[in-house]
């Protein structure tokens, strides 16, 4: 974007989760980080693209979800270098439905599933399913739950909401019966093992204008003030380059293990939908013991848009920037009820919500 010839270019904070506060924690941490990203393409910063784009900005867009190919045309995006997220042709495909194959060919399936997909994806994921029917979804449980508990989670939540672990039978139709068939039938959910003593490993590589990194750490979890474990945000180690670069990194079996499984899905969905576009691509793999004490890892999910983690890819990116000569950074992210905040954190949200109650959010880059 900073090569293209035109009088104004604009970052856009594009709105598309409607059912989110536009004045709440998640809106006003996306427009602090799309101040950021305009910064680094040497862009103007706007909240809305009718404002902007109409007076002749080349626009760069930043949505807050994964846009449909036709979202995506409507807008004038063309490529890579129009936006930072992801375009996909089905709205399942942004999902982690794809991490799974079907029960069998008999099972409901969207339009544009792709049958070959999840047995190209082989050992990269935990033995599972997706399920788009309430009788699927009780047959893949059934099959699962003779090598231990299941986890079950809907495809349109995130976040850790919309997930139940079941470990009988009675338990499996029980939690089947509070799922809609209309809610099934339009996102899906997901079958797969469940893992004790679990850590949840985050893989990325991003692309913003010219800059390109890759990373790999961890999340961290933290309580919030009703007592629930929630998200608590990532520590990164961060390169420049793409998924290949990280391999030339000091890098701990399981961690290794699980970036080659990364490459491994990224490449098998490319292949099973070659129209995907996506300058962000991140994705989770858990690793952890199954019920036979076995240790086991796999990608849990995909994301190809802002999320959790991107107020650390920010500022790995402008650090890397500052200091030409280094190699690597460390860089992590903190979402804390406790208002507690280090010097030197670049604060993105400080101040209170509804039934979250006073949260602060902010990124970190550590000494080198």
């Amino acid at each position: 974007m900073t090569e293209v010839a035109t009088s104004r270019i604009c970052a856009v904070a594009l709105r598309r989760s409607l059912q989110r506060d536009p004045q709440g924690h998640e809106a006003q941490s996306h427009r602090a980080l799309v101040r950021r990203i305009a910064r680094l393409i040497g862009a103007d910063y706007a909240n809305d693209p009718a404002d902007d784009c109409a007076q002749g900005a080349e626009c760069y867009f930043v949505p807050d979800c994964t846009l449909l190919r036709e979202e995506a045309d409507a807008l004038g995006i063309r490529g890579e270098a129009d936006l930072f997220g992801g375009v996909v042709p089905y709205a399942f495909v942004a999902t982690k439905t794809i991490s799974h194959g079907l029960i069998d060919a008999a099972a409901t399936a969207p339009e544009g599933w792709s049958h070959a997909l999840g047995e190209a994806l082989g050992d990269t994921v935990l033995p599972g399913y997706s399920v788009f029917a309430r009788e699927d979804l009780l047959r893949a449980g059934g099959r699962l739950l003779g090598d231990g508990p299941v986890r079950i989670k809907a495809a349109h939540e995130a976040g850790g909401n919309g997930q139940r672990v079941v470990a009988t039978e009675r338990e499996l139709a029980d939690h089947a019966a509070t799922l809609t068939d209309a809610k099934l039938r339009r996102y899906g959910a997901v079958v797969e093992r469940d893992l004790a003593a679990a850590t949840t490993y985050s893989i990325g590589q991003v692309r913003i204008g010219g800059h390109e990194i890759a990373y790999f750490g961890t999340q961290r979890q933290t309580v919030d003030h009703r007592g629930l474990e929630v998200y608590g945000g990532s520590d990164l180690t961060v390169v420049r380059g793409r998924f290949d670069d990280l391999l030339a990194c000091m890098l701990a079996e399981e961690m290794l293990r699980a970036i080659e499984q990364v490459l491994r899905y990224d490449a098998a969905v490319m292949r099973a939908y070659p129209d995907v576009c996506a300058t962000r691509r991140n994705y989770d793999v858990v690793a952890g013991l199954d019920r036979d004490g076995r240790r086991r890892s796999g990608v849990l999910e995909q994301s190809w848009r802002i999320g959790g983690a991107s107020a650390a890819e920010i500022a790995a990116i402008e650090a890397l920037l500052a200091e030409p000569s280094r190699a690597l950074v460390r860089a992590s992210t903190y979402e804390t009820y406790s208002g507690e905040v280090p010097g030197g954190a670049e604060i993105h949200f400080r101040g209170r919500e509804g039934q979250v109650g006073s949260l602060v959010k902010y990124s970190l880059v550590h000494p080198q």
